[in-house]
């Protein structure tokens, strides 16, 4: 009797401690939500709990439960005393009762411990990483401070010039920047027009065109040639944080470099467009064409010309190249490194002529990234491009940490560049009503430091810009401004480099007003001390000490806005007789066997300038061919029927 009671009176305490316990449950989920913002849990899908198990668990849990667990697990005598059972009760209530205790408190640790793991994980990333820094930085300290301050100097100059000249991808398209900038209705009726008389680009266009690969340096178009992958890119090695790459050409492109060579000493242009009827993709070639196509006027084409060999050129990135990143280097001193610098510059200039400076200044990075020796001279152009694409801050970031020893200012681009630079941040401060910051040193003074350093480059800047006022022939008969020749040759060149590319942002009045005021203070500077210009000579010998023109291989018209034009019938001197090419038709041959493509017959006997042109026209078609042969190696121009 007593075993059977016992056993009911289990089952009655476990209904009641689970009606108990899914009341606290409810309570629970209550608090929860309210705490939570009513935020779901998955406390529904909890399993029953086995009151024995609570009974084991408040066994392990209380120290002073093992009299009520013994008295549980003990051997009941079969004739037992109503006494003896209702003591028996009395001991599974108090069992009971302090487990639902104990379980209380489990449930109030388990909220407070799921509360702080939220707070945990709602920890703003700024904070831990904040903490991890700091704990990083006590961790350095401890082994060593100097060492390690050494080392995250260095490293950090490394890591800063890389992220300074990172290329946004966005901004390289120009044709988004046109839409920034005019609107995309404007831009989508300018393209419209162009199409509708080119109707016979639809009837006529070439069929079976495979899509391009998606490229980030220009977008192809539909009337290019597959890419040939004629040329790829190799791995050299890894140096000082920096991937080391370079071109290389297949069999068959050295085969058409060296036609190329010989056609180019004897400035035969015919022979060189006739290269691209079979290689399409021949950078050196492309080039050459595009020179042609920009003096002749036409410069569309040689825009069209520039960017296939962009593309071409990007086709054969290796997967481990990411120029973006400011990480990998591609010498200038292999030769075939040397058309991607030239295809470059030239975008760049494109893209600047048609007002997308933005685009250019992305260019421009990307360009002096490549080789930190910038061979093309584009530390010459980023200044201006900046300026042009209101790029203020990022100027400013750029002379501060391109150099360790922050001596960019020290070039007469950026000396003056600068100067106006902090002009146009301060007129942003201003306007937002802003704390300007009294540590940098102001327009005016900036200004005056350009004119006292290199005076020579405000007589150039009035005769080129031009300015007529009559205060300037006032200021231009001081001593000081007297002369446009610093005597030192790799200065007057680069002096003439800035004048060139830099003069048109003079024509602002603001920009001659805050010109004119530095000029007249530093002129009435000079009155009550002399010894200043002194210095700053000593200055500029310091900096340009060499004799020579160390810049002597940028060309000033390579900077300069105008574009030069040869008449036709001059042009006729680079067109070779076909006689004169007879002796050098073994190595077309050799350059152009059977298997790797071969100009339609309708066209062999033309002129092969004429012919490119032709093919450069996405309407021209010849033949039924889609500029595949049989072997899928692209041809420049379609292939004829064959009868």
């Amino acid at each position: 009797m007593s075993a059977r009671y016992l056993r009911k009176v289990l089952e009655q305490q476990e209904q009641q401690q689970q009606q108990q316990e899914q009341q606290e449950i409810d309570d629970d989920e209550e608090e929860e939500n309210h705490l939570s913002g009513n935020q779901s849990d998955d406390s529904g899908t909890r399993p029953s709990i086995n009151p024995f198990d609570l009974l084991n668990d408040d066994d392990q849990d209380g120290p002073d439960q093992g009299d009520d667990s013994e008295v549980v697990n003990e051997p009941l005598e079969v004739n037992s005393t109503k006494e003896e059972q209702s003591a028996l009760e009395n001991k599974v209530n108090v069992v009971s009762s302090s487990s639902q205790k104990s379980k209380k408190k489990k449930k109030k640790r388990g909220k407070e411990g799921s509360l702080s793991s939220a707070d945990k994980v709602e920890k703003p990333l700024d904070a831990i990483l904040k903490t991890l820094s700091l704990e990083a930085n006590s961790s350095d300290h401890q082994g060593g401070p100097a060492k390690a301050k050494a080392a995250n100097a260095k490293d950090g100059g490394k890591l800063v010039k890389q992220c300074i000249l990172q290329v946004d991808s966005k901004y390289l398209n120009a044709e988004n920047e046109l839409r920034r900038i005019f609107g995309s209705k404007v831009v989508k009726s300018f393209e419209k027009s162009h199409q509708a008389g080119s109707s016979r680009q639809i009837r006529g266009g070439r069929r079976g065109i495979l899509p391009h690969r998606k490229t980030i340096l220009v977008t192809p178009s539909d009337h290019w040639p597959r890419w040939d992958g004629s040329v790829s890119m190799e791995f050299l090695e890894t140096r000082d944080g920096y991937h080391y790459f370079r071109y290389v050409y297949s069999l068959s492109y050295g085969q058409a470099q060296r036609k190329f060579e010989t056609d180019k000493a004897i400035h035969d242009l015919n022979g060189i467009a006739s290269i691209l009827l079979h290689h399409p993709y021949h950078l050196d070639s492309l080039i050459t064409m595009a020179e042609y196509f920009k003096f002749v006027g036409e410069h569309q084409m040689s825009a069209d010309a520039i960017a296939k060999s962009l593309y071409a050129l990007e086709c054969a990135w290796d997967p481990m190249f990411t120029p973006l990143q400011g990480n990998c280097q591609l010498k200038f001193s292999h030769e075939t490194n040397k058309p991607l610098f030239s295809a470059l510059f030239t975008h760049m200039r494109n893209m600047d002529r048609r007002g997308c400076h933005r685009s250019a200044l992305e260019v421009c990075k990307l360009l002096l990234s490549l080789d930190s020796d910038d061979p093309m001279g584009a530390m010459f152009c980023i200044d201006y491009l900046s300026l042009r694409a209101e790029e203020y801050a990022w100027l400013e970031q750029f002379s501060e940490g391109y150099k360790s020893d922050n001596s960019l200012w020290l070039f007469p681009n950026f000396s003056y560049s600068l100067a106006v630079c902090r002009f146009y941040l301060e007129k942003e401060e201003s306007s937002k009503d802003s704390h300007m910051d009294n540590t940098k040193a102001t327009s005016n003074d900036l200004m005056k430091q350009a004119l006292m350093l290199y005076p020579s480059v405000l007589k150039k800047l009035v005769a080129k810009v031009p300015l007529k006022d009559r205060v300037w022939t006032e200021i231009l008969k001081h001593a000081l401004f007297r002369s446009d020749e610093a005597g030192i040759p790799s200065l007057d060149h680069l002096i003439n480099l800035y004048v060139e590319r830099n003069y048109i942002i003079w024509r602002l009045p603001d920009l001659q007003k805050l010109l004119r005021d530095a000029a007249k203070q530093v002129i009435e500077t000079q009155e009550t001390n002399r010894s200043d210009a002194k210095d700053w000579a000593c200055v500029r010998k310091e900096v340009f000490s060499s004799e020579k023109n160390e810049y002597a291989h940028l060309l000033v018209s390579d900077f300069s806005d105008s574009m030069p034009t040869i008449p036709p019938e001059n042009l006729q001197n680079f067109m070779v007789d076909p006689r004169v090419r007879e002796g050098i038709q073994n190595e077309i041959q050799d350059a152009n066997p059977p298997g790797n493509g071969h100009a339609p017959r309708d066209v062999a006997n033309r002129n092969a300038l004429a012919v490119l042109f032709e093919s450069l026209l996405p309407w021209i078609h010849y033949g039924d061919g889609d500029g595949v042969d049989e072997d899928n190696q692209p041809n420049g121009v379609d292939q004829g029927n064959e009868e």
